[in-house]
């Protein structure tokens, strides 16, 4: 399974499109609107833990600073740890970093050498799964702590920028994915 189209809610109803933004050309996916209202971001986070069932996760990560939004709550209902994923000097203990590109530039990384171990299952957790380059370097960051990532889960998916690519086979599940 890839992706849930959910019976509860049309999550395109709660995205709010901003032209050029970060930067001239960028057609940027705003999930404020869904954040605002309090029973669909609800709703969103149950379909997100529908996601991932059978995925046996023992841990979620979450990317700053939008996969906190979800990933946080969604740890707290599924009853497991939450794995800050923070840009850098924002940990205050030891830490791995991972540089990347992403669609508008370059961005680096960090987590906690001690944020997981061997034999923990980590899920990711983000908002927006656009080029794949912020999930990609979160996924290497998880591996070197020697825990195994066992999937990702986006709300959105812009599925025409082939984000897919760098997670390398993981499995990928998604709320919405706009095709084009």
């Amino acid at each position: 399974m890839s992706t849930l189209h959910s019976p509860r809610l049309n999550y395109a109803d709660y995205l709010r499109d901003v032209p050029d933004y970060p930067k001239p050309g960028i057609m940027f996916k705003d999930i404020t609107p869904l954040l605002q209202d309090a029973k669909a971001f609800a709703t969103c986070i149950e379909d997100l833990a529908d996601l991932a069932k059978g995925l046996d996760a023992t841990h979620i990560a979450g990317m700053e600073s939008r996969g906190f939004l979800f990933g946080a709550p969604l740890a707290i209902k599924m009853g497991i740890g939450f794995l800050p994923i923070r840009k850098p000097g924002k940990l205050p203990w030891k830490t791995f970093a991972e540089s990347y590109d992403l669609e508008y530039g370059q961005d680096t990384l960090e987590i906690h050498t001690d944020a997981s171990a061997a034999g923990e299952r980590v899920l990711l957790v983000d908002d927006l799964l656009a080029t794949g380059g912020t999930a990609g370097a979160s996924v290497k960051l998880v591996r070197r702590t020697g825990a195994e990532v066992v999937g990702c889960l986006f709300v959105v998916e812009l599925g025409f920028l082939d984000g897919r690519k760098k997670l390398h086979g993981l499995d990928t599940r998604s709320l919405l994915n706009l095709a084009d």
